[in-house]
């Protein structure tokens, strides 16, 4: 079969390598419809030991994280409800010596790496799904269990934004989403979410009297650099800021130091596949579980910016998508 594969010195090429038809304890084999190229499919290719390396791993060298298809094959131990079904799949929750990259015709991966995708959606719209819906997920399970009751959310109108005011709405947490222009804004409360920002001149002013209103002691930072020293001085007493992203990051954070004492503020970093909802079996499962029955909501689907063939990757991998959307790689 068709793989894109990474090799010695880093760079991708597409290969011709075994079709696997005996799925490994544990493991799905999946017939793969399209997978999303992620920031982080670029970012671990360049930086291999970064936070663990979470794309390390596996036969082959095929590369990858989010995708979508259909199992072909179950193997010992894979709960029945997996056979046939279609899923979306977020590699990075479940990293084997058995697995196989999703940038191929036919996966390996383990199954607790994967949601089970309702028969009346397209797999392909949510190839790039699942990586975005568990870090949010997660994200407000540690929150939650830290006693933080809202939170702000940088890079609003991005796939991991959309995740968090959907799975925020549903459990009726107070949340700020900041965006870059007057258009985001109203795309986003034109999908029903209530407090957004554009971080035009003025917002912190708007934004320091909204969180105090709100009690948002919680920063889902997506941007990084210098939008997070810009908000800081309007954050609420005792808040933390979580950085979880650094499209921003080539300019530098500036906070004064005085803030830390006048704010009790902490940072601190998240990481998705680190969080006790990725590593602890038990709640992986049920985080897996609650999201498969919520899966088809429309802020879930992928947004495509535009499609590649393998032979493509190149391409693919320069392509600069903007407004949320993605590269997809098709099968």
């Amino acid at each position: 079969m068709k793989a894109i594969c990474v090799t010695p010195s880093r760079e991708l090429e597409v290969r011709d390598i075994p079709t696997p038809t005996e799925p490994a304890p544990g493991h799905i084999l999946v017939d793969m419809d399209a997978s999303a190229i992620n920031h982080g499919d670029k970012t671990f290719l360049k930086m291999p030991g970064a936070a663990g390396n979470p794309l390390g791993g596996g036969q082959h060298g095929v590369w990858g994280a989010s995708g979508a298809g259909r199992v072909v094959a179950v193997g010992a131990g894979v709960p029945a409800e997996y056979a046939g079904k279609q899923v979306a799949i977020y590699r990075s929750l479940g990293r084997t010596p058995e697995s196989i990259g999703l940038w191929c015709e036919r996966a390996q991966v383990p199954y607790t790496s994967c949601v089970i995708l309702p028969e009346h959606v397209r797999a392909r719209d949510y190839s790039g799904s699942l990586v975005n819906v568990m870090t949010a997920f997660a994200f407000l399970e540690e929150i939650a269990e830290a006693g933080h009751k809202g939170v702000i959310v940088t890079a609003g109108n991005s796939a991991t934004g959309h995740a968090l005011a959907s799975l925020a709405r549903r459990r009726n947490l107070p949340a700020i989403f900041l965006v870059r222009t007057e258009a985001a804004r109203q795309a986003l409360r034109g999908l029903g979410v209530e407090h957004v920002i554009a971080t035009s001149d003025g917002f912190t002013d708007t934004l320091s009297a909204l969180s105090a209103e709100l009690g948002t002691t919680a920063v889902f930072d997506g941007v990084g650099g210098d939008l997070l020293g810009k908000m800081v001085p309007s954050l609420p007493m005792n808040s933390t800021i979580y950085i979880y992203g650094f499209l921003g990051a080539s300019a530098p954070l500036t906070i004064q130091s005085v803030l830390f004492m006048m704010k009790n503020l902490t940072i601190r970093r998240f990481s998705n596949f680190e969080s006790r909802t990725a590593k602890e079996p038990t709640k992986l499962v049920s985080a897996l579980k609650a999201l498969g029955e919520v899966i088809d909501d429309p802020m879930f689907r992928t947004r495509t910016g535009k499609e590649f063939s393998f032979e493509q990757i190149e391409e693919a991998m320069a392509y600069q998508p903007s407004g949320g959307t993605k590269a997809v790689l098709v099968a």
